[in-house]
C-alpha cells in the first residue's frame, strides 16, 4: 500500500468515526500504555537480580523473542533509546490533543496533565541517573512512573548500604517509598 494511499483510507476512517472520537481513542490508548507500563515495572520487591528480571525487561523494550543484549554497555544504550522512544511517541500523541481544535476541553486538559507529568518525571530520572553515579556506579538507569520507580545498576552485587543510598536518592528526588522502588541490578 502506497503512502498516499494509506493516507487517503485514514482521512475516510477519521472523517467517518469524528475526529473528537479518534482523539479520544488515542488518548485513552496512550493512558491504557502507561497503565500496562506502570504494571510491569511496579512491584513490591526491593531487589531484583538480572536473571529474575530479564524477561521482564525484555518485553518492556519490546525486543524480539525476549532477547536482550548481554553486552553491558549495549543493555544500558537499548534501555536509554526504548525510554526514550516510547516517550516521544506518547508526547507526539499527546500534542496531537492539545493542538486539535476538535478536542474535548476535558481530554485537553487530561493530555496537558499527562504532558506535565511526563515532563517531571524525565527530570526526575536525569537528578537520580547524576546523583547515583555520583556515589560511584559504573551505569546506572531511572525509570519513573508517577508514584513508582526502577533503577537499574551495573554491579557485581548491592550491599544494604548501597540499597539504602539508592532509595534514599529516589525518595527525596521525587517521594516515591522504597516499597515501590524496585531496584535491578545488571553485571
Amino acid at each position: 500500500m502506497k503512502l498516499g494511499e494509506f493516507k487517503e483510507k485514514t482521512k475516510k476512517a477519521v472523517s467517518k468515526a469524528g475526529k473528537k472520537t479518534v482523539i479520544a481513542t488515542m488518548a485513552v490508548f496512550v493512558i491504557g500504555i502507561a497503565v500496562l507500563l506502570n504494571l510491569i515495572l511496579a512491584s513490591d520487591a526491593k531487589v531484583g537480580t538480572l536473571s529474575d528480571e530479564l524477561s521482564e525487561v525484555a518485553g518492556l523494550l519490546g525486543e524480539e523473542n525476549g532477547v536482550v543484549s548481554t553486552e553491558s554497555e549495549e543493555y544500558f544504550a537499548n534501555i536509554v533509546l526504548n525510554r526514550q522512544s516510547a516517550r516521544d511517541e506518547a508526547m507526539a500523541v499527546l500534542l496531537s490533543v492539545t493542538d486539535s481544535e476538535t478536542a474535548i476541553e476535558e481530554v485537553k486538559n487530561s493530555a496537558y496533565s499527562d504532558m506535565e507529568q511526563i515532563a517531571q518525571d524525565i527530570e526526575s530520572e536525569a537528578n537520580i541517573e547524576t546523583m547515583i553515579l555520583a556515589k560511584g556506579f559504573e551505569q546506572c538507569i531511572a525509570v519513573v512512573n508517577g508514584k513508582s520507580a526502577n533503577v537499574i545498576v551495573k554491579t557485581e552485587g548491592l550491599t544494604p548500604g548501597e540499597v539504602a543510598q539508592i532509595s534514599e536518592i529516589v525518595y527525596e528526588e521525587c517521594g516515591i517509598l522504597p516499597s515501590e522502588l524496585k531496584i535491578i541490578e545488571k553485571n
